[in-house]
C-alpha cells in the first residue's frame, strides 16, 4: 500500500539526531556559508516570490543582520547543508530591515501550506510546530526557572532542577462513520459553525486511550451515534498549533443523533451522492472541507467506497 501524503507531511529533512547532540557541530553549522535559515514572524513564514513562491530561505550572512536572541531551531540536513528555522518576531520590520526585494513577504503559515510544494509544506510544519512550542513553553513545568533551548531546539533544559522538556505533539483521533449509503458529518461550535462547513468528527484521543476506543467515545459524545467496527485510513501532522491527526473510518451500530450542544451546532446523515457533490463544489448548500485537510479525503476515500468493510 503506498503512504498516502497529506498536506504537512512529506518533509524530506534528515533531522540528524547524532549531529544535533553535538553543540560544537551545531555552533559550526550556524555559520557554515552553505546553511540556511528560514525566518518566522509571529508564526508567518517568508515566502520568496522571485523563486516562485517557494520557502524564503536566506544565508547565515543576512541573517547577523538581524538584532535576534532567540536562538534557531535546527530542522535537519538537506543535500547542501544544515536547515534552521527563525522566530524574528522581535523585530519590527524583518523583509525592509534585511534589505530584502518586494519579492518576499511573510504570509499565514495555513495559505502558504496550500500552495507550497509537499516537500515545502512539511519542512514548513515542522518549523511552525517547534517555534510555536518554544514560544509558549519557556519556564519549567516543575520549578518555573526559565528554561535554556538545547539539542538543536528539540529539548528545554531546566537550569535549577534538571528536567528536560520536549516538543509535545498532541494526538487527534478524526473519523468519517458511515451506516452503509450515508456518512456522518459535523459542525463545531466554533469556527466550522460560522463558516457554515460541515466535516468529518474530531477529537484528542485521551490519556490511557487507543485510537478505537477514542473514534468510538467521540462518536458518541459529540453524535450520540455508537460505532463498531474502525479502520485506520492515513495521518496528517497538522502545525496549529502541533497535532497528528489520525484518520479513520468506522461503522455506525446506530443511526438517532444526539448532539452534545457545547461541542456542535449540528450533526447530520448525508447521503453519498450529497458528499460526491460537496467534494466537487456543487453542491447547493453543503460545504466539506478542502483537500488541504485530511477530512476531504476521509470524506473522498468513504465516496469512492475505498473505506468499506473488507470482504
Amino acid at each position: 500500500m503506498t503512504d498516502i501524503i497529506h498536506t504537512f507531511a512529506g518533509n524530506p529533512l534528515d533531522r540528524a539526531d547524532a549531529e544535533r547532540r553535538d553543540p560544537d557541530w551545531l555552533d559550526a553549522a550556524e555559520r557554515n556559508p552553505h546553511s540556511r535559515y528560514l525566518p518566522m514572524w509571529r508564526l508567518n513564514v517568508l515566502i520568496d516570490a522571485g523563486a516562485g513562491d517557494r520557502l524564503g530561505w536566506l544565508p547565515p550572512e543576512r541573517i547577523a543582520e538581524l538584532d535576534v536572541q532567540t536562538p534557531p531551531v535546527f530542522l535537519g540536513l538537506d543535500g547542501q547543508g544544515a536547515r534552521f528555522a527563525l522566530d524574528v518576531s522581535t523585530v519590527e520590520r524583518p523583509v525592509a530591515t534585511l534589505g530584502l526585494s518586494e519579492a518576499f513577504r511573510f504570509e499565514d503559515s495555513r495559505a502558504a501550506g496550500m500552495t507550497l510544494s509537499a516537500s515545502e509544506a512539511g519542512i514548513l510544519a515542522q518549523s511552525r510546530s517547534q517555534l510555536a512550542w518554544h514560544e509558549k513553553h519557556q519556564f519549567c513545568s516543575v520549578c518555573g526557572t526559565p528554561t535554556n533551548q538545547a539539542r538543536g531546539g528539540h529539548l528545554r533544559v531546566c537550569p535549577n532542577c534538571g528536567a528536560q522538556h520536549f516538543p509535545r505533539t498532541d494526538p487527534v483521533a478524526i473519523m468519517v462513520i458511515s451506516d452503509g449509503d450515508r456518512c456522518l458529518l459535523g459542525q463545531s461550535a466554533g469556527r466550522l459553525a460560522r463558516t457554515g462547513m460541515y466535516s468529518a468528527l474530531a477529537g484528542f484521543i485521551d490519556q490511557g486511550e487507543s485510537i478505537e476506543e477514542a473514534v468510538r467515545r467521540e462518536v458518541r459524545e459529540e453524535a450520540g451515534v455508537e460505532v463498531g467496527a474502525v479502520r485506520y485510513h492515513s495521518s496528517q501532522p497538522w502545525p496549529f498549533p502541533s497535532s497528528l491527526m489520525i484518520g479513520c473510518h468506522g461503522d455506525a451500530l446506530s443511526t438517532d443523533i444526539t448532539i452534545d450542544p457545547v461541542e456542535m451546532a449540528d450533526v447530520r446523515w448525508f447521503e453519498r451522492d450529497e458528499a460526491r457533490a460537496a467534494l466537487a463544489g456543487e453542491h447547493p448548500t453543503l460545504k466539506v472541507p478542502g483537500p488541504v485537510a485530511i477530512a476531504h479525503h476521509l470524506i473522498r476515500a468513504w465516496v469512492d467506497g475505498s473505506a468499506e468493510r473488507p470482504e
